[in-house]
């Protein structure tokens, strides 16, 4: 297995040069052109938002350079204690990370999903290789319109890093839903209620998950997923996504400028 992934890598970097000619690398988001195919700009690179510490302890919410010390739990997750085992998010909603996620989902732009899975990949605590790594589904009519389940192509990177094994089909969704936009936390939930399930309930019992998805806003979908799992005997369930909309977090992020000696140029062409 070793030596064919070593056949493919040469294989790839081989065409790479001419790949480069026939299609100059450029932005996925701006569209200017850049050093290397799969990467971001400077400029846009510099309008990511990484999530980080201090943060909540249950859910890595960023509390701002000013917030409370290490083990503090967020107001939200005070009121209401989350079923998941936290939160790892490759970065916070902005402009970029949404013309990143639109032309991933909408745009058909599958080759941008190890970058992403990358910045995902970068937020994930160690852990054994035994873990599941289990993509939020599409309902079938959805993913047969689309082609793809872009939480599946970040799951799958994310297993190719070593996070775990991808279990592409470990939940389905029984039945196709409406969009949860401009519902409130009654109405999702209600929606959402039977709309997820395991399918390999024998396999997940006792198992430490890892549920991928694109984007986290509401977390409506994303609680849905976790109660099915641990109802089936999930021992663990972390939420790992590309973008988080968290607009009060990313409001403080704005304050703090990103430090004149980070290169971006490090983290846009690998």
């Amino acid at each position: 297995m070793g030596r064919i992934t070593t056949i493919r890598r040469a294989l790839a970097e081989g065409a790479s040069p001419l790949a480069d000619l026939l299609y100059p690398p450029r932005c996925p988001s701006c569209g200017d052109a850049i050093g290397a195919q799969g990467g971001l700009c400077a400029a846009c690179w510099s309008q990511l938002v990484i999530p980080g510490d201090p943060s909540c302890a249950a859910c890595q919410r960023p509390f701002g350079d000013h917030g409370p010390p290490h083990g503090a739990l967020c107001g939200p997750c005070l009121a209401h204690p989350p079923l998941h085992d936290g939160i790892a998010a490759g970065t916070l909603y902005t402009d970029v990370s949404r013309k990143l996620v639109l032309a991933l989902k909408h745009g058909r732009r599958i080759a941008l999903a190890p970058m992403l899975a990358r910045l995902i990949a970068a937020r994930i605590p160690a852990a054994d290789n035994d873990r599941l790594i289990i993509p939020v589904p599409l309902h079938r009519w959805r993913l047969w319109q689309r082609g793809f389940n872009q939480a599946a192509l970040l799951g799958r990177e994310l297993a190719r890093a070593g996070h775990g094994r991808l279990v592409v089909d470990g939940l389905t969704r029984t039945r196709a839903t409406p969009s949860l936009g401009g519902m409130g936390a009654r109405a999702r939930t209600k929606v959402l209620t039977g709309a997820i399930a395991v399918t390999r309930k024998q396999s997940i019992a006792g198992r430490n998950v890892l549920l991928v998805d694109d984007v986290l806003t509401s977390g409506a979908t994303t609680t849905a997923c976790v109660k099915a799992l641990k109802k089936a005997g999930a021992k663990t369930v972390l939420v790992a996504c590309f973008a988080r909309v968290l607009d009060e977090a990313l409001d403080q992020a704005r304050q703090t400028k990103r430090p004149e000696s980070e290169d971006p140029g490090r983290h846009v062409t690998k």
